[in-house]
């Protein structure tokens, strides 16, 4: 086994349509508004930026993202990695009952970092739990960021 490899998959239910979602994924200069981790996006070119995110363990992650798929018919927004972390990252997103949205994440990565391939093993269950906890938090940033831009209802 390869203790600097992970696999995530998280899967987010959010209070507005594919589309809308969508759209708020692919600004990726604006998660820093609404993902408390994610601390920095910088844009390098149209298709390239880098990308700085700290969770609750006291380290920060630097990578340059590079877009691979951009699909909104499908739901599919994917990037390429280097840097601390190598690998890739997708949103598929789908249409679920009453508006909503159901957005999976999946992610593919090696560590790069000297420090967290040093403690490679025993800091494996904390690497996992941090990435949860900035998962859960991202969700809930998302989710209340979709409800304050969503219209008013009309006059009934």
């Amino acid at each position: 086994m390869d203790w600097c490899h992970y696999r995530f998959r998280s899967v987010w239910n959010l209070p507005a349509e594919p589309a809308v979602v969508y759209a708020t994924l692919e600004r990726a200069e604006d998660y820093p508004a609404w993902w408390p981790q994610v601390r920095e996006v910088a844009p390098l070119d149209e298709r390239t930026g880098t990308a700085r995110f700290r969770s609750f363990l006291p380290y920060d992650l630097v990578v340059t993202a590079r877009e691979q798929s951009r699909d909104p018919e499908r739901g599919i927004l994917a990037i390429t990695m280097t840097g601390d972390l190598d690998g890739w990252a997708r949103w598929t997103l789908a249409p679920a009952p009453g508006g909503t949205t159901r957005a999976r994440y999946d992610q593919e990565v090696d560590v790069r970092k000297p420090l967290l391939r040093r403690l490679a093993v025993p800091g494996r269950p904390l690497l996992r739990l941090n990435h949860a906890a900035m998962m859960r938090a991202g969700r809930r940033g998302l989710a209340a960021y979709l409800d304050r831009r969503r219209p008013p209802a009309g006059p009934r």
